[in-house]
């Protein structure tokens, strides 16, 4: 799967995100950005699978892919909150990719807005592609902060793709590619709390920064 890239800055996140949380209740139609190999994620590594909680849908995945998720826990029962939800959000678009289906259920469940409409574009590039997810994605220097006074959090973190690969669908062929800045990138997310008797903090907005060289390791 080539690089691809959806582009909104930087300033432009940080400048709607409390508006967002405050006002659109989940219904922004803001662009999110990208410059991804795909855009997936794999299975959960250090972390405990969140498919593993009741009432959660499945984010399982294939033997050969991976994620780690190597995040400290925040000691703040809110930002913890936040992050298992962020990292569940990248569970569940990686799922749809290896199930092959835009509409999967797993994504919908932790997103809203414009993190909604990211998570099936990316999905779907795949699809139509003919690519689904291989190797092993690495997550971490992971941030949280709160977003003003509205209650929100955003998680920032570092990704590592060097080892994540696209697999043709039906020749299975990887298409294997050599680790280059590239491949680090920086993932905010912006957080909104649960509302009502809902019980899950759930991904409003999405921006990847690619080619972040403080993402190195």
């Amino acid at each position: 799967m080539a690089r691809r890239a959806l582009t909104t800055t930087a300033a432009a996140f940080a400048a709607t995100a409390a508006l967002l949380l405050t006002a659109c209740g989940g219904s922004g139609d803001d662009g999110s950005s990208d410059d991804i190999k795909g855009a997936g994620t794999g299975a959960s590594s250090p972390s405990a699978s969140p498919s593993a909680v009741a009432g959660r849908p499945d984010v399982s995945l294939p033997s050969d892919l991976k994620v780690e998720f190597d995040l400290a826990k925040p000691s703040d029962t809110r930002h913890a909150a936040a992050l298992d939800s962020a990292e569940s959000y990248i569970l569940a678009l990686n799922h749809g990719i290896t199930a092959q289906d835009p509409e999967d259920p797993a994504y919908r469940f932790y997103s809203l807005g414009s993190a909604s409409k990211y998570a099936k574009s990316q999905i779907q590039a795949w699809v139509e592609d003919g690519w689904t997810a291989t190797g092993t994605d690495s997550y971490y220097k992971g941030r949280t902060d709160d977003v003003g006074s509205s209650g929100g959090v955003l998680v920032t973190m570092c990704r590592d793709q060097g080892k994540f690969y696209g697999k043709n669908v039906k020749t299975k062929k990887i298409r294997y590619t050599k680790e280059s800045l590239d491949d680090f990138q920086e993932f905010r997310l912006l957080m909104k709390p649960p509302q009502g008797s809902q019980k899950v903090w759930k991904v409003l907005q999405i921006e990847v920064q690619g080619r972040v060289e403080d993402c190195r390791r």
